[in-house]
């Protein structure tokens, strides 16, 4: 598993490995029932402590995105359309108003970020 950690980020680490994780899953590079490292192994390729690994799986179990059976492991969960759909409308959702947030302390108005928006869309080949 490929895993970049940047140590310069504002964000913890174990959030850069849930969202690591995360985009694997949603983009179906790690599928159903595949086997995590484990933390141990996770932490010494990462170089980082084991229970910053830790609260990163038990972050994403949490979220369904993973379960681990004592004894074996750590597994992607079965694909939940719904769940993985939800979770790509939280990050676009959250991206949004970033943006927004960022026009508006640039002076924008809310027409002209929503005919920045719609021009955008227009544009958009996707």
């Amino acid at each position: 598993m490929h895993i970049i950690i940047n140590n310069s980020s504002q964000q913890p680490i174990y959030e850069q490995i849930v969202e690591s994780i995360k985009a694997m899953i949603m983009s179906g590079e790690l599928g159903e029932d595949t086997m995590l490292p484990s933390v141990r192994a996770l932490a010494r390729d990462l170089k980082i402590s084991a229970l910053t690994v830790k609260k990163a799986y038990d972050h994403l179990e949490s979220e369904g995105f993973i379960v681990t059976v004592h004894g074996k492991g750590s597994f992607v969960a079965m694909a939940n359309a719904n769940l993985l759909a939800e979770q790509a409308r939280k990050e676009v959702e959250a991206d949004l108003e970033r943006a927004i947030q960022k026009g508006r302390r640039c002076g924008m108005t809310d027409e002209e970020i929503s005919d920045l928006v719609r021009l955008l869309m227009e544009d958009s080949i996707c």
